[in-house]
């Protein structure tokens, strides 16, 4: 349930998990982190793109992420147009997306248990304050699969809109991706439960 795993073959799928978590959040950094200018915009969304070619996961998988990510488009998009110009609503935007396609790569080409793994040997240092590693490396893996799981029930909202022959659109699809993502929340809460993780 929590796995969006991609078995491929490319140089990010055979690097270990924890450095491989390192390069991508100092990547999805320094992509947030880039000035709100015109060249900013392609250099980001560039990036991120050389990053799915080149690791292997390819161009069908970045298509199905950034699809996912339509609302947090059109929101940023429209909130940064309205308070802060043109200018900065295209480069915070690209910025934004960008960091979270970035980011998505990780359950994309890393198994959950070697993520699981790698996060928890991470966090080993916290137990001397009284946090529990297993239990911050399970919430941050499901954080990290946020985007790719959203990825995937929008594919499955369009797909049910066009077996009944109506055309996909934002609105009518709205409330039934709503549900499925407060089943997938849930289902996913019973499991962990089941677990014996509360």
């Amino acid at each position: 349930m929590l796995s969006l795993y991609r078995p491929g073959g490319g140089w990010l799928h055979r690097m270990p998990a924890g450095p491989k978590l390192v390069f991508l959040a100092l990547a999805a950094a320094v992509l947030a982190a880039l000035p709100s200018t015109w060249g900013s915009a392609p250099t980001a969304v560039g990036a991120a793109c050389l990053l799915y070619i080149a690791s292997g996961v390819g161009a069908a998988e970045l298509l199905r992420q950034t699809w996912a990510l339509r609302g947090i488009i059109l929101v940023t998009a429209a909130g940064q147009l309205l308070f802060l110009g043109p200018e900065s609503a295209v480069a915070n935007t690209a910025r934004v997306v960008a960091a979270l396609l970035v980011a998505a790569l990780v359950p994309l080409t890393t198994p959950v248990a070697a993520m699981l793994d790698a996060l928890e040997r991470g966090f080993e240092p916290l137990r001397r304050v009284g946090v529990d590693p297993a239990r911050l490396a399970l919430l941050w893996t499901i954080a990290l699969t946020t985007i790719p799981v959203l990825a995937r029930l929008a594919t499955e909202v369009r797909d049910a809109q066009r077996a009944r022959g109506l055309r996909p659109s934002l609105a009518r699809g709205a409330m039934p991706f709503l549900v499925l993502a407060l089943r997938h929340a849930d289902d996913l809460g019973d499991a962990l439960a089941a677990r014996g993780i509360r």
